[in-house]
């Protein structure tokens, strides 16, 4: 499978249109792609079974870090209109905490995310690699939020986005809907890195695969403290205490004594 699958993994569908490659035995990187051809349109159930894959890869120990992928032609062109449009109002209440937090999955996955970007990512797509810790683009990507179309707004992506960009920027692009060119996501911090079209796939494992021998524990606990928002200076002081009760940091501040940084080998305890 060209680009879908990290090398040594076992893939197994997660439900229709999801499926997930965890790592065999050792620790190693896991894949969740999208698959829901032909513009990988994200509907409920969809964003449901990417939260279910999410779920998963978040209490696996073998993963070291997550890649998120649509295919060589479109991570998601957005959200299922048809779907929405034939919603009461009665029926988005019910739904809309739990869509909400499915599109913001990647957020609770403790281990790093990154969000492997081809063709398009739009609306309900964009929102969901916002969760992501890194996002990477091929150079004839088209990112944006253009539910302002349709009469809606984003219903995940309008805080982390904001926080990302700041409010300006993400009022331009919540309020016109318009899409983003490379360039200007790069220089707006949209995304992180923009490669190659053919180059994405691979970009991303490379740097998802950093953390294989990392200290996981640590890098969950860095996390916690970033998702914290405006509480991350109180939830800094917990995590960083906690990790005095981590084989990890024993392994670490010895190693660092002896040999310098970068010589530990970390086991994830």
């Amino acid at each position: 499978m060209r680009g879908g699958a990290a090398q040594g993994g076992s893939v197994r569908p997660m439900a229709e249109f999801v499926t997930l490659e965890l790592p065999e035995g050792e620790r190693g990187v896991a894949v969740v792609r999208i698959a829901r051809p032909p513009m990988n349109l994200i509907n409920v159930q969809v964003a449901r079974e990417v939260a279910a894959a999410a779920a998963a890869v978040a209490g696996d120990a073998r993963v070291a870090a997550l890649v998120v992928y649509g295919d060589e032609r479109v991570f998601s062109a957005g959200d299922d209109l048809a779907e929405l449009s034939a919603l009461s109002a009665a029926e988005a209440t019910a739904m809309a905490g739990d869509v909400q937090a499915a599109l913001g999955c990647l957020a609770a996955v403790p281990q790093p995310t990154v969000a492997a970007i081809s063709g398009y990512a739009l609306g309900a797509g964009l929102e969901l690699a916002l969760g992501a810790d890194r996002r990477i683009i091929g150079d004839n990507v088209k990112l944006g939020l253009p539910q302002i179309r349709a009469g809606l707004i984003p219903l995940a992506g309008i805080r982390r986005l904001s926080l990302l960009i700041g409010p300006g920027a993400a009022k331009d692009l919540v309020y016109t809907g318009r899409f983003v060119e490379p360039d200007e996501a790069l220089s707006l911090g949209l995304v992180d890195e923009v490669v190659p079209p053919d180059d994405v796939y691979a970009a991303a494992m490379a740097w998802a695969r950093r953390f294989v021998d990392g200290p996981s524990r640590a890098l969950a606990a860095a996390k916690a403290v970033f998702e914290a928002g405006p509480h991350g200076h109180d939830r800094a002081r917990k995590e960083w205490a906690d990790l005095f009760d981590t084989e990890d940091l024993r392994i670490g501040t010895a190693s660092y004594v002896a040999d310098g940084p970068g010589s530990a080998a970390f086991v994830g305890r």
